[in-house]
């Protein structure tokens, strides 16, 4: 299925540590502020960390609210200000593995439906059971031979 299972494993290893922030919730005002905020820290104490004017405290926490600060800069302020800076994305699907099989039986579904309607069309119809597990094996096949198709 992939070229390199192990790397495959880690990488999941990694994404599932993070499975319970999918529901984390930014502070409307933004984390550099709200933590800031709530230690204490005036604009002009980060900014002197940062060796950058209150001025520019403000912009960076402005563009963080508005989605445009950049990661190397949530890491300095993140180590300014004694913490880490972590970012990654979380799966919808629980799991890398879950992701993978939930789009090729998407996949498979159409592949097989196309042939199961076209079939009907010829008085030649299936039962349901053997379109699922057509389904189930074509989706099987996709994962194991060809996954580059799951992203098209």
């Amino acid at each position: 299925m992939r070229n390199n299972k192990l790397q495959f494993q880690q990488l999941n290893e990694k994404l599932d540590k993070l499975t319970g922030m999918q529901d984390l919730i930014v502070p409307p005002i933004g984390w550099i502020k709200a933590i800031r905020n709530g230690i204490g820290m005036t604009m002009e104490q980060l900014g002197k960390k940062l060796s950058i004017t209150k001025q520019a405290v403000m912009d960076m926490e402005k563009r963080e609210k508005d989605g445009a600060i950049t990661i190397k800069s949530m890491q300095e302020i993140a180590r300014v200000m004694d913490m880490k800076f972590v970012y990654g994305f979380v799966p919808n699907a629980g799991n890398l593995e879950e992701m993978i099989e939930m789009r090729a039986l998407e996949i498979a579904t159409k592949i097989v439906q196309r042939t199961s309607t076209t079939m009907k069309l010829e008085d030649q119809a299936n039962s349901n059971k053997r379109i699922e597990n057509a389904i189930k094996e074509r989706a099987t096949e996709i994962i194991n031979n060809t996954p580059k198709i799951l992203w098209d």
